[in-house]
């Protein structure tokens, strides 16, 4: 992959982009690939749009912000509204759909618009604490960003202490993995 890949993850606090998008640097890291990760946290700590910016390439990159997304994924109502401004021609915009009435808000310039029911799937078929990681499937799928082995291990790596302690979080973690990249 040539082409430095943009990400930009959005949520209410709380939800999980931040450790998604240090997850998914981790592997690009484990890969040997380049990897930029930029924190921004709304006004409130809890509670406030939060925004995690994410470049993956195979070059240095010179900028730790950019324009325009490759990928858009926004997990609540603000962070569509907060998100639309980095979506281009060429972006692929995700949103869950348990997000209601935000059909007029979402981007009318997006390549493509993926609706996910990951909060869905999250609370009826695994966990609603893995919503996060059924994400991180979704990005790495449609990215094609880093490998399912290299997310599995940074996974490891950020998580492995709580595996050690209950043995069932790692399958439930690589279960919720593997169902967000087939919801893509």
């Amino acid at each position: 992959m040539s082409k430095t890949v943009k990400i930009a993850l959005a949520g209410e606090g709380g939800q999980g982009v931040q450790s998604v998008a240090e997850i998914i640097a981790e592997a690009a890291n484990e890969e040997g690939r380049e990897a930029l990760y930029i924190p921004n946290f709304g006004v409130e700590q809890r509670g406030g749009v939060s925004v995690a910016y994410l470049q993956i390439g195979d070059e240095p990159i010179g900028s730790p912000k950019f324009q325009t997304a490759d990928i858009v994924v926004a997990l609540s109502d603000r962070a569509v509204r907060r998100t639309k401004k980095y979506v281009g021609e060429e972006t692929t915009f995700v949103y869950d759909t348990s997000i209601e009435g935000i059909e007029d808000d979402l981007p009318k310039n997006a390549a493509r618009i993926l609706a996910m029911p990951a909060i869905e799937v999250s609370k009826n078929e695994l966990n609603p604490r893995v919503f996060n990681i059924i994400i991180m499937g979704a990005v790495i799928k449609a990215t094609n960003v880093v490998s399912e082995d290299d997310a599995k291990a940074a996974l490891e790596k950020k998580l492995g202490y709580k595996f050690e302690q209950n043995p069932s979080l790692r399958e439930l973690n690589y279960n919720a993995l593997s169902r967000g990249m087939e919801l893509v």
